[in-house]
């Protein structure tokens, strides 16, 4: 039982002592049903506080011969398994943490030599009758092992990006890195001396060129989670049995924290949500992971359309996005599609993968870019948010003329990017001119079902602004204003918000193509 070889299980112990642990212990299942299989090398990636450590030390506490883990997994998810007791800590287990050995040493040029230094002299000490010390390369080292005890190892290796993101600038140390992980598992030779590897960071693999350094790897990503989407976060059955169990509003949770779409999975950041069940707040818990200054570099960044797409977003809806040509790194940003692929993979983003769109998932996440645009006083924000001011204070004292005005303004201004083509076009603007109800109420519903129809946006204030009235917003194409009202009472569309107590404003917009005017009626209904 070593500090990396075949260490203990007391770091998995901890995650189970909490007073809030989800089961996930089912992952296992795949990790052994790929174990020593052409699949058997997984990079797992997704954003800081969404459990990569926890799984790495699980992982480890499963597989390790320096422990026996079998009362620590009794009665979790993975007994069920059939494959459970075959591998429940029958391996030798190599596991460091590349952020920790970083900081061991004075520079990061020493990292891969702290690595290999340490990690050797454990085996030795596990295979005293293998001559080992003259040897200074872990890769040759493991296929020295191999060939004369025939022994394979199980790696684990946590934040396995950290050199890539903390020394972006240094090359020299980058090609070390790329070089030190291709020697152990790009190749014939690694096969042989590998049960399985597991790579847990926020990044995914480093690209060279178009190609990925370690190509032979299955990557579970927030792009693309496959199998594991499940595992990346908290899931919300497990968010819903947990508000439940700690009295908080499920429904409130969701407006704050739901967002991430992993394939057909809603995924919950789980910093977030324990932050929430213990101390009962509704707030942003996202500042504390200390990516803030990450996201701040990179909205600044000065490529076309990349703040526009960030306003766009802050406004609730979505833009396209190309992830392909991302280099996986923290210095090839070639357009904005790179920067806003890397705050995917950072957690700011969610990714939809069916129509390749990028957004703001959440509340959370969403006052966290507001703070961030408005600290560094885009001048796109200060105009725009102006003028969205002047239209959400028409709506409010219901001067529907007004607001008409303003909104044909900003159609012809800022807005004019978006081409009208359709009524979800004309949606699409009219999110971004009440982008400065982001203060005040919550991101916009759009298509709220209703019983008898889809509600086209629809504006709920936030709690501490109960005061302020709902907005339910139909638009309508080369119709009129009237006709869309005469929709929402037709159709009963305020019983899609008829758990919201106070009053309720029904704004109807028509859109004249021909003539390009702007029509707005406003009504008041109490409820």
């Amino acid at each position: 039982m070593g500090q990396y070889v075949n260490p203990d299980n007391s770091a998995f112990q901890v995650a189970l002592n909490s007073e809030i642990y989800i089961d996930k212990t089912d992952f296992i299942a795949y990790t052994n049903k790929v174990l020593n299989t052409n699949n058997a090398l997984i990079c797992n990636s997704r954003p800081r506080r969404f459990g990569k450590s926890i799984t790495a030390n699980m992982l480890t506490a499963y597989y390790s011969k320096g422990c026996n883990s079998r009362q620590m997994f009794d009665g979790k998810k993975i007994c069920q398994d059939s494959t459970f007791s075959a591998h429940l800590n029958r391996y030798n287990v190599i596991h460091f943490d590349v952020q920790c050995c970083r900081t061991n040493v004075k520079s990061a040029e020493e990292t891969i030599d702290y690595i290999e230094k340490n990690i050797i002299q454990e085996l030795h000490q596990l295979y005293p009758e293998v001559d080992l010390l003259h040897m200074h390369s872990l890769p040759d080292v493991l296929a020295f092992i191999n060939n004369v005890a025939g022994q394979k190892f199980v790696i684990i290796i946590d934040e396995w990006d950290a050199l890539i993101r903390d020394d972006a600038q240094n090359m020299k140390v980058q090609e070390r890195y790329i070089d030190f992980l291709r020697g152990l598992f790009k190749g014939t030779q690694p096969t042989r001396f590998l049960h399985l590897a597991y790579l847990t960071g926020i990044l995914p693999i480093k690209k060279l060129k178009t190609q990925s350094a370690l190509n032979n790897f299955d990557e579970f990503t927030m792009l693309d989670a496959k199998v594991l989407a499940p595992y990346i976060g908290f899931t919300e059955d497990e968010v819903r049995i947990l508000c439940r169990q700690y009295g908080r509003d499920f429904d409130e949770a969701k407006r704050w924290y739901d967002g991430y779409l992993l394939g057909k999975e809603h995924i919950y950041n789980p910093k977030a949500i324990v932050s929430l069940m213990m101390w009962g707040e509704f707030q942003s818990y996202w500042s504390m992971t200390g990516t803030y200054e990450s996201m701040l570099f990179l909205i600044n960044r000065d490529f076309d359309g990349l703040k526009r797409a960030i306003l766009t977003m802050l406004s609730g809806e979505t833009v396209k996005v190309k992830t392909a040509s991302y280099q996986n790194d923290m210095v090839s940003f070639k357009n904005k599609d790179d920067i806003l692929t890397v705050l995917i993979h950072l957690g700011y983003l969610a990714y939809n993968k069916e129509d390749r769109s990028a957004f703001i998932p959440n509340e959370e996440i969403r006052s966290e870019f507001a703070d961030a645009v408005e600290e560094n006083q885009w001048t796109e924000l200060t105009e725009l948010l102006n003028s969205s001011a002047k239209l959400l204070d028409a709506t409010l004292e219901m001067e529907a003329e007004t607001a008409a005005e303003i909104v044909e303004e900003m159609h012809m201004g800022y807005a004019s990017g978006i081409q009208y083509n359709d009524e979800n076009s004309l949606s699409s603007v009219i999110s971004i001119a009440y982008l400065s109800a982001m203060r005040y109420y919550f991101k916009p519903v759009r298509e709220l079902p209703t019983g008898k129809g889809f509600a086209d946006l629809v504006f709920f204030p936030q709690k501490k602004y109960s005061d302020l009235p709902a907005l339910l917003i139909e638009l309508k194409w080369n119709k009129s204003a009237d006709s869309a009202i005469k929709q929402i009472k037709e159709k009963n569309y305020t019983k899609a918000v008829e758990n919201y107590c106070g009053e309720i404003l029904l704004v109807g917009i028509n859109y004249d193509k021909k003539n390009k005017i702007h029509q707005c009626i406003i009504e008041k209904v109490k409820k």
